[in-house]
C-alpha cells in the first residue's frame, strides 16, 4: 500500500488492497479496482522506484567448471562487501572497518578489496578490474562473474549421466562412516539407487572402471570409502515447519500418481503422475504437470517458470491455448472466452521458500544459482517435519482421484472400445484438462484446512484464500516477466537446418531463423519437456525467440482425433502380430524390419486367398494359404 506502479501507461498509488482487488489512485483524481491477479500479469505493469530484480541465470550454468562456479560465487561475496559492507548481503555477516559504507566511499572501498584480493594471490586484481566486474554483476548477475573462457574446461564427472552422479553421491553418503566399505561396494549401492529410482536398465550406466574412477573423483579424499565419519549427525529439527502466513510465503512441492492412464509417444498405454507446487497458506495450485510416472523426476526449474511466470505473459498463449481447447471431450467445462478470462486470473508469484523433497537429483547446481539470483529460499522435506509434507502429498492425492474420475467421465460414451491398454487421452489433451478443471472446479472447491480457527463451521476455496491472505498481508507477491519463461526451461545445444530446428521427432520453423540457417553451428535451445508446442531460441541478438512447432495447428484440421486414433489401433496391432525373434531384435533395426515382413506376409496371405477362392477348382490351393514350392516333376505330369 503506497507504492507507486506503472498500468496502462499511466501511474497510479495503490490506495487498498481489500478482497484481492487493488484499488488505485491517479494525481488527476482519477480511481480505477482491478483485480490484483490482473494488474501484475498485465503488460507494462511495474513498480516505481523498486530495485529491479537481478536477471535470471542461465540455464546452461550447469556446463561451467566447478572452479569457474566457485570463482564467480567469490566474486559476488567481494562486490556484496564492496556496496553493503557485508559479504553476505545487508543482513548478515559482521561488518569490516575498510568497508563500512558510511566512512568511506565506493572508490576507497573498490581500492581496499583491490589490496585484499592482491594480499591473498589473486592476480590482475587492480582497483580497475574490481570496478569492472562490480559493474558486469550489477547488469548481468552472477553470470556475468563467469570467466566465459573456462567453458570448454573439463569436468571431475566428465560426461557421465548427472542421474548416474547423483546415485554415487547418494551411495557415498549412505556408507559414509562405515570401516568396511569398499569402492566396489559403493559402486553396487550406485547402480541399485539408479535402477530403483528410474526403473532397470532406464538409465545407460558407464563401465565399472570408469565408475571406479568417478567414486574416487567424488569422494572426500578426506574421508575415502572405508573410513569412519570425523563428526556425528546433527540433531533433527522438532517443532515442524514454521506455517505459511502469507500468499507464495511456503510453497511445497509435491508429487502424486493418477488413476489413468494415457496414451505415450509411441501408441502405447503410460502410467501418469502429477507434480504440483502448492501454496502453503491458501492451497492455490500454482503449477501442475503431467508426466510418465516412471519417466523421472520433473526439473524443478521448469515448475519454478510454470508458477513465476502469468499465462498471458508467455509468448503466443491465446493461440497455444486455442489450439489446445480444439481438442478434447465435446462438452467442455466452460467456454474458450471464459477459459481466457479465468486462466488470466490464475494467481502466479516467484516464493519466497520452496519446500522440496531431498531426492537428489531434484535440485542442481543450475537451480540453485536461479534461486540465489531470485532471492528464494529452499527448505528440505525432512522427515522429522514429515506432518506438513504428508498434509501437501495428501492434497495433492485428494486432486489426483478428483481429477481422475473427471478425466473417465469426460470420454465419450463409446470410448472403452477404443481404449488401447486403458488409456483414452493422450498426454497434451490429458494436461490440457488437468489445467481447465484446477482453473474451474480446484480453486472453486471449498477445502476442510481453509478454515479459520474462529469460524469452523465454514470453510473457504483456494481463490478466496488467496484474496483474503492479500488484503490482510498487504503486499501483492510479484510474478516475473515474459521473457524469463524461456530462460528458465532446460537447454540444449541444437542445429538450425533449412528446415527449422529438430528436437524430439518435431520440427519447429519460424520466419525469424530464416538469416542464420545453414551456418554449420549448434544454437542454445530451451524447451518445455512436457509442453512441445514451441521452443526457444537465443539468436545474436542475445534474446530468446520463440519458435512454435511446424505442425502445432494439427487439432485445427477436421477428422484429426479420429485419425489419431485410428493411427495408434494400427501401432497397437503392429505391436501384437510382430513378435520378432530374439536373433532379429538384437540386430540394429531388427525388430523394425519383423514388422515390416510380417506386414508383407500378411498381404501377401490376402492376395493367395483371393486367388484361391476366385480360382475355378482346377488346382488346389497351397497349404496354409501360401505359396508351394515349385515342383519340376509334377509340373511335366500335368503337361
Amino acid at each position: 500500500m503506497g507504492a507507486q506502479v506503472r498500468f496502462e501507461d499511466c501511474t497510479w498509488q495503490v490506495a487498498a488492497l481489500v478482497g484481492g482487488r487493488v484499488y488505485l489512485a491517479a494525481e488527476d483524481g482519477a480511481t480505477a479496482c482491478v483485480m490484483a491477479t490482473r494488474l501484475v500479469a498485465a503488460p507494462g505493469f511495474e513498480v516505481i522506484g523498486t530495485a529491479a530484480a537481478q536477471p535470471v541465470a542461465p540455464a546452461l550454468w550447469e556446463a561451467v567448471p566447478l572452479a569457474a562456479q566457485e570463482r564467480a560465487l567469490a566474486w559476488q561475496r567481494h562486490i556484496r562487501e564492496i556496496e553493503t559492507g557485508l559479504p553476505g548481503g545487508p543482513e548478515s555477516g559482521v561488518r569490516r572497518p575498510q568497508y563500512d559504507p558510511q566512512r568511506f566511499t565506493l572508490a576507497e572501498r573498490e581500492q581496499a578489496k583491490a589490496q585484499e584480493l592482491a594480499g591473498l594471490g589473486w592476480a590482475r586484481a587492480s582497483r580497475t578490474t574490481v570496478q569492472r566486474m562490480r559493474l558486469v554483476y550489477r547488469r548481468q548477475g552472477l553470470w556475468g562473474l563467469v570467466d566465459k573462457r573456462h567453458l570448454r574446461g573439463l569436468s571431475p564427472t566428465g560426461r557421465t549421466d548427472e542421474r548416474v552422479v547423483a546415485a554415487v553421491l547418494e551411495a557415498l553418503r549412505q556408507r559414509r562412516g562405515r570401516r568396511k566399505t569398499t569402492t566396489w561396494q559403493v559402486i553396487e549401492l550406485a547402480e541399485r539407487i539408479v535402477a530403483d529410482t528410474y526403473g532397470p536398465g532406464r538409465v545407460r550406466l558407464p563401465a565399472r572402471s570408469s565408475l571406479y574412477r568417478l567414486v574416487k573423483a567424488l569422494a572426500d579424499p578426506a574421508e575415502p570409502p572405508g573410513s569412519p565419519a570425523r563428526t556425528a549427525t546433527s540433531p533433527g529439527r522438532t517443532g515442524g515447519p514454521p506455517p505459511a502466513l502469507r500468499p507464495a510465503e511456503r510453497v511445497h512441492v509435491a508429487t502424486a500418481r493418477l488413476g489413468i492412464g494415457a496414451v505415450g509417444e509411441g501408441g502405447s498405454a503410460v502410467e501418469v503422475a502429477v507434480t504440483a507446487v502448492l501454496d502453503g497458506a491458501s492451497g492455490c495450485v500454482l503449477a501442475a504437470v503431467l508426466h510418465p510416472q516412471h519417466g523421472g523426476l520433473v526439473e524443478l526449474s521448469v515448475l519454478l517458470a510454470e508458477m513465476a511466470v502469468p499465462r498471458p505473459l508467455r509468448p503466443g498463449w491465446p493461440a497455444l491455448l486455442e489450439q489446445a481447447h480444439a481438442g478434447g471431450p465435446p462438452g467442455r467445462l466452460m467456454s474458450l472466452p471464459a477459459r481466457i478470462e479465468a486462466t488470466a486470473a490464475r494467481p502466479a508469484a516467484v516464493p519466497e521458500t520452496l519446500v522440496v523433497d531431498r531426492a537428489p537429483a531434484a535440485v542442481t547446481s543450475a537451480f540453485l544459482t536461479v534461486c540465489e539470483s531470485l532471492g528464494i529460499s529452499l527448505d528440505a522435506a525432512l522427515s522429522q517435519a514429515a506432518g506438513a509434507r504428508r498434509g501437501s502429498v495428501r492434497t495433492l492425492e485428494i486432486l489426483a482421484g478428483l481429477f481422475t474420475r473427471h478425466a473417465t467421465a469426460a470420454r465419450p460414451p463409446a470410448a472403452a472400445e477404443e481404449e488401447e491398454g486403458g488409456a483414452y487421452w493422450s498426454m497434451p489433451q490429458l494436461q490440457d484438462l488437468l489445467d481447465e478443471w484446477i482453473t474451474a472446479c480446484w480453486h472453486h472447491r471449498p477445502q476442510e484446512q481453509l478454515r479459520h480457527p474462529l469460524l469452523p463451521g465454514a470453510s473457504l476455496t483456494p481463490q478466496e484464500m488467496w484474496e483474503v491472505l492479500l488484503g490482510a498481508a498487504g503486499m501483492v507477491p510479484l510474478p516475473l516477466a515474459g521473457q524469463h519463461y524461456g530462460e528458465l526451461l532446460p537447454a540444449r545445444r541444437c542445429a538450425l537446418t533449412q528446415s527449422g530446428i529438430r528436437l524430439g521427432g518435431r520440427r519447429y520453423d519460424d520466419a525469424c531463423l530464416d538469416e542464420h540457417r545453414g551456418r554449420g553451428q549448434r544454437w542454445e535451445v530451451h524447451h518445455h519437456p512436457y509442453d512441445l508446442r514451441q521452443v526457444f531460441i537465443r539468436l545474436p541478438d542475445g534474446l530468446l525467440h520463440a519458435v512454435p512447432w511446424a505442425q502445432g495447428g494439427h487439432t485445427l484440421r477436421p477428422f484429426d482425433e479420429t485419425v489419431r486414433r485410428r493411427t495408434g489401433a494400427v501401432l497397437g496391432r503392429r505391436g501384437v502380430h510382430a513378435q520378432p525373434s530374439s536373433k532379429t531384435a538384437d540386430r540394429p533395426g531388427g525388430a523394425a524390419c519383423t514388422v515390416q515382413r510380417a506386414a508383407v506376409r500378411g498381404i501377401v496371405d490376402d492376395v493367395v486367398h483371393d486367388a484361391c477362392e476366385n480360382d475355378a477348382g482346377d488346382q488346389a490351393a497351397p497349404e496354409s494359404g501360401r505359396f508351394g514350392v515349385f515342383d519340376a516333376q509334377a509340373e511335366a505330369e500335368q503337361w
